[in-house]
């Protein structure tokens, strides 16, 4: 029993009938596209005059997710330190403080990349215990086609088997697996990829989407509204090989400053620096999870982005603007040791510096290996 729930929503109460919440997570490993979508179903649900608020979750603080989000206009918070299952306590009073703020109509949460066994930690608790104040989603787990295809067809994808681990547990507890990013795949590729998915989990629904234009969006969005029994795939986890498959990654968190006489093209810096930190990494035999920055000037910003090392930059977001003095957050998760990670992003950081004959100054850091994840609550199978 949970001490104060009713008190937590009492003014969504219309009389005696309780007016509840829609709690959409969406799932996914590092790179699949899950900011993207969600920017996409906020605007999706504003379309139809409802209410939308963001959450956002991380090992660490200062998120480029976040920063974006906002950037858009979003209610955005964030829950930092660890993932949602092991924060759910911080996941609540965030959504205490948008029932005293926004007073959404839907809630999209975005869980960390690397982090499963999300029924048993976050919705099926978030239900039991907060049972009538929320209409909770099925649960969507985007498939991020880079590294899913060579995981699922068992032919090395840069991960060590423990990471690919937690790969195959996101994908073996969603509701509905929708293969993201079908703009960047032939229409065979794509018919291939839904057809290793549905041998693999029999009876899961697909879905092939492209969150960054739109396709298939419309089957998402429709999925999404159904009520239902969803949320209910409770799993077999070995938590010492998930808990190993997160501590291969190196998480980096960054933040400098950059300033010239000169103006320089903001799009051009993010994704120089971007390249550099990639090449490094490929050259080192460093897997990428996902590469993101945003720079952030007085009136613009810019995002680009790396989702593996066989993928090149890509500028998410293009300002086409020429700033003199910027801010840019760099979030770096790839299979490296943190202090080596660290190493690779500061040294790309004096280079595009140098090259622009300009002054830098990185205002905060944080690198570190995903701790051992202990969920505040944990359903299992009867």
């Amino acid at each position: 029993m949970i001490v104060g729930t009713d008190v937590f929503y009492m003014e969504r109460q219309q009389g005696s009938t309780v007016r509840p919440l829609r709690f959409v997570m969406i799932g996914g490993f590092l790179g699949a596209g899950k900011t993207t979508t969600l920017s996409r179903l906020a605007r999706h649900y504003l379309t139809l005059g409802k209410r939308v608020a963001i959450v956002t979750n991380d090992q660490s603080s200062d998120l480029v997710d976040t920063h974006m989000l906002r950037s858009l206009g979003m209610p955005v918070e964030e829950v930092a330190g660890a993932c949602f299952c092991c924060r759910f306590d911080d996941l609540v009073a965030r959504l205490r403080s948008f029932e005293e703020t926004t007073r959404p109509d839907v809630v999209l949460a975005e869980p960390v990349g690397s982090c499963t066994d999300l029924v048993a930690t976050v919705v099926l608790p978030l239900a039991d215990l907060y049972g009538p104040h929320f209409r909770i989603a099925p649960y969507v787990v985007l498939f991020k086609p880079s590294h899913g295809r060579r995981i699922l067809k068992r032919v090395g994808s840069g991960f060590s088997p423990k990471a690919a681990y937690i790969f195959e547990k996101q994908l073996e507890e969603a509701d509905a697996i929708a293969v993201n990013r079908i703009d960047e795949l032939s229409v065979q590729e794509t018919q291939n990829l839904l057809g290793l998915i549905r041998d693999r989990y029999p009876g899961v629904p697909t879905l092939a989407l492209s969150a960054k234009q739109g396709l298939g969006f419309d089957a998402l969005t429709q999925l999404l509204e159904i009520d239902g029994h969803y949320g209910q795939k409770v799993l077999d986890i070995d938590y010492d090989l998930y808990a190993a498959g997160e501590a291969e990654m190196g998480w980096l968190n960054l933040t400098f400053r950059i300033h010239a006489d000169s103006g320089f093209p903001l799009d051009d810096l993010l994704r120089k620096l971007l390249d550099r930190i990639a090449t490094e990494l490929r050259d080192t035999g460093s897997e990428i999870g996902h590469l993101k920055a945003i720079g952030m000037a007085e009136a613009t910003y810019a995002v680009a982005n790396v989702v593996s090392s066989e993928s090149p930059v890509e500028l998410a977001l293009p300002s086409r603007a020429i700033e003199t003095t910027v801010d840019v957050v760099v979030n770096a998760r790839a299979a490296s040791d943190p202090a080596r990670l660290e190493e690779i992003v500061r040294r790309a950081i004096d280079a595009t510096v140098v090259e622009r004959q300009a002054l830098g100054r990185v205002l905060n850091c944080q690198s570190l290996r995903p701790g051992r994840p202990v969920p505040t609550h944990r359903y299992v199978k009867n």
